[in-house]
């Protein structure tokens, strides 16, 4: 080591234009290699003061491809979060390594510290400033009809036999949404306009169900359910869809507390009205343009008092700093505000992004903590909260809804068995026996109420 050593400094000081024409071939060429791997990465879409520091750094220490992905990717969440930035951190990163190490050492240690700061900010539950974050631009969607030969009926996307399952279809009535929740799914799959169906009435009525068997069917995967209202008669024609096969479950899934156009209706007696209910820090910050929390439960109010059935999401339970007050509370205001026998179930689920989601999020970049969390791949390759952090999450809330334990079914949604052991003390075998389960206690209160 001690020979190279001194061959590089006899080179340098024997041919110094050599030497130095050489070094600023290979810093060009490191310079073009970072310019073409830049462009694959979230650094176009920094700020020019995040760009500099970056490039800076890169300069100085010659950091990878890969080096360069993850810094890049800490810097869009960190901009995201207003948790701060890259360029305003780094003097703080190099003041904690000491002076006398350096070369690829010291960028080792800077880029672990880096990544340990940022691990904090996740793994620490999230903290929302009182006068809330930014609301996003609202997207402008007009609802259109149009002709498809696309299947109208459809099995739920995360449907899989390495979670249980409740074995949920979908029918795919309105395709997009009007709403902007910071971590939905269907603004990824859906660009443009909210579109309907044009044949789905017919579609609905043309379907061959086995009969007297039990299905538990939404709307809800694709768009929210009532937002829409009755528009191209998309209730109308569900309607009739559930009067016709009266073994079935129809749920309306919703956000919204636009119930005037379902109210209108002669609703048959096997559809439910579910909310997806967060605390009003979450909706607020995270479920833009959509029903306040106590617009929801007003909504829900008004449904069950005509006699339809309701149910509730809690989905997805966020851990963000005072969640184990609030959702409790929330748990409260149900119980005190619905009798058990007006309430078909009760879902609990948390967080969990696919990863064109994620990659759609960051490159929308507008300003959300969201996915200011662990992010571990479960086991579809989805990424979500730790085990640990969900056994919190749904045993709080499990036990705050215990005055309802045997009287409201409840359960987990997109979770492997050992977590429901962990929560509920029990399993179901298979998805079958989930769904049998399932249909058995919904369908007993539905014709009790009848």
């Amino acid at each position: 080591m001690e020979t190279q050593q001194n061959d590089r400094i006899w080179y340098l000081t024997t041919f110094p234009e050599i030497a130095l024409s050489h070094m600023s071939n290979k810093s060009s060429d490191y310079i073009d290699k970072f310019d073409t791997s830049v462009a694959q990465t979230f650094y176009p879409l920094l700020c020019q003061e995040e760009q500099h520091a970056i490039r800076d750094l890169a300069l100085e220490y010659r950091i990878t491809v890969q080096e360069i992905r993850k810094v890049t990717t800490f810097a869009r969440d960190l901009a995201m979060w207003d948790a701060g930035s890259i360029h305003s951190w780094w003097p703080q990163l190099e003041q904690s390594v000491p002076a006398e190490i350096s070369g690829p050492q010291r960028k080792k240690k800077l880029l672990t510290e880096l990544e340990r700061r940022i691990s904090e900010l996740r793994t620490t539950p999230t903290r929302y400033p009182a006068e809330g974050l930014p609301e996003p631009q609202r997207p402008h969607l007009k609802l259109q009809t149009k002709s498809s030969e696309k299947k109208i009926l459809g099995w739920c996307p995360v449907a899989s036999e390495k979670t249980l399952c409740c074995n949920l279809r979908n029918i795919d009535a309105v395709e997009n949404c009007l709403y902007g929740c910071s971590y939905c799914t269907i603004q990824t799959f859906y660009d443009g306009n909210a579109i309907v169906d044009e044949d789905l009435a017919e579609k609905l009525q043309s379907l061959s169900l086995e009969p007297g068997r039990y299905y538990h069917i939404t709307s809800g995967q694709s768009s929210d359910s009532l937002a829409w209202g009755d528009k191209h008669g998309v209730l109308s024609a569900q309607c009739e869809f559930a009067r016709k096969h009266p073994d079935i479950l129809l749920e309306f899934k919703t956000k919204s507390s636009n119930i005037a156009p379902l109210l209108k209706l002669d609703v048959p007696a096997n559809v439910v009205c579910s909310w997806s209910l967060n605390t009003e820090i979450i909706v607020s910050n995270e479920e833009h343009f959509t029903a306040s929390l106590e617009q929801r439960l007003d909504a829900a109010r008004k449904v069950a008092d005509r006699g339809i059935k309701v149910a509730f999401h809690f989905h997805p339970i966020v851990h963000y700093q005072g969640w184990d007050k609030d959702y409790p509370d929330l748990a409260q205001q149900i119980m005190s505000r619905f009798q058990p026998s007006e309430v078909l179930f009760i879902s609990l689920g948390a967080v969990t992004f696919i990863k064109p989601v994620l990659k759609h999020l960051r490159e929308r970049g507008e300003t959300t903590r969201i996915h200011q969390m662990e992010l571990e791949p479960d086991p579809h390759g989805k990424l979500s909260n730790s085990d640990a952090v969900k056994r919190e999450l749904f045993g709080v809330m499990y036990r705050a809804f215990e005055p309802w334990h045997d009287k409201v079914f409840m359960y987990l949604c997109m979770e492997r068995a050992e977590i429901w052991d962990q929560v509920f003390g029990k399993r179901y075998a298979s998805n079958n026996e989930f769904e049998a389960d399932f249909g058995q206690h919904v369908m007993s209160k539905i014709r009790q109420l009848e």
